[in-house]
């Protein structure tokens, strides 16, 4: 009975998922890595933080991507931070290195979403700390500017391995999924997928929900976001675009 829930709990979060997206703005085009959809930042502010996320792009390939919204619409501000990540593919796909700084600023919640292969120099302990101590006090006093600048510079020394939580921040251990569970949910969906495709010729959406179920669970990085082929920044100096990385719900969530 435990497998079975379990297993419903996936599908449900896959369609869930699928509804997020379709609230999701478009790509920016042409590509940016600062997209402000409130004008809180004055137009320098925002040149001023792009510069310095394409000149971090350009040195390390990893994508910082801050993203400001009127408001997520009543869904989870992690869910969407998801969809958000998968839909844009933010990150390269090889190495799934993207980051998101989301802010609803009418729900007054803040979320980092990890990229897949940044998690361990990132986990969700350094990003509750940055949006608990870089973030929130700057937002509490509209300064919001000033809090995404310094989120960035954290977020680039926490994934040099140089960022220093302030003291009261410990390490938590999550507790994993045991393997044993993983293979059973496997084989569950496996089986359904396939029940499915027999009676009406193909996966549909069970089908098509166990690759993106499985990938979730094993953290795999092979899959690509959706993203633009490519990734980095052009050699203009600009921002080149999204590579296609993955994400998997790695992060922290915050409100002020």
């Amino acid at each position: 009975m435990k497998l079975f829930l379990t297993a419903i709990f996936f599908l449900l979060s896959f369609c869930v998922q699928a509804q997020i997206e379709k609230e999701i703005p478009d790509r920016p085009s042409p590509p940016k890595l600062v997209n402000d959809y409130t004008n809180t930042l004055t137009p320098a502010q925002v040149q001023s933080l792009e510069n310095k996320l394409v000149l971090y792009d350009d040195s390390t390939s990893t994508q910082i991507a801050v993203v400001i919204i009127p408001t997520l619409s009543g869904y989870d501000i992690s869910e969407y931070g998801l969809a958000l990540g998968r839909k844009w593919g933010i990150g390269g796909k090889e190495f799934s290195n993207g980051i998101i700084v989301l802010v609803a600023k009418d729900d007054r919640k803040i979320r980092i979403e990890v990229g897949y292969g940044l998690e361990g120099a990132i986990p969700d302990i350094t990003s509750k700390s940055i949006i608990d101590n870089s973030i929130t006090p700057y937002f509490k006093e509209d300064n919001y500017y000033r809090g995404l600048d310094r989120a960035a510079d954290d977020i680039i020394k926490a994934a040099a391995g140089e960022y220093k939580a302030p003291s009261g921040y410990g390490s938590k251990k999550k507790k994993g999924t045991g393997l044993g569970a993983i293979i059973g949910l496997i084989l569950l969906f496996l089986i359904l997928g396939g029940l499915g495709g027999g009676r009406n010729g193909g996966g549909g959406v069970m089908s098509s929900g166990t690759g993106w179920i499985i990938g979730s669970m094993l953290g795999s990085s092979g899959r690509g976001g959706g993203g633009w082929s490519g990734g980095g920044s052009s050699s203009g100096g600009g921002f080149g675009g999204f590579g296609g990385g993955s994400f998997g719900g790695g992060g922290a969530s915050g409100s002020w």
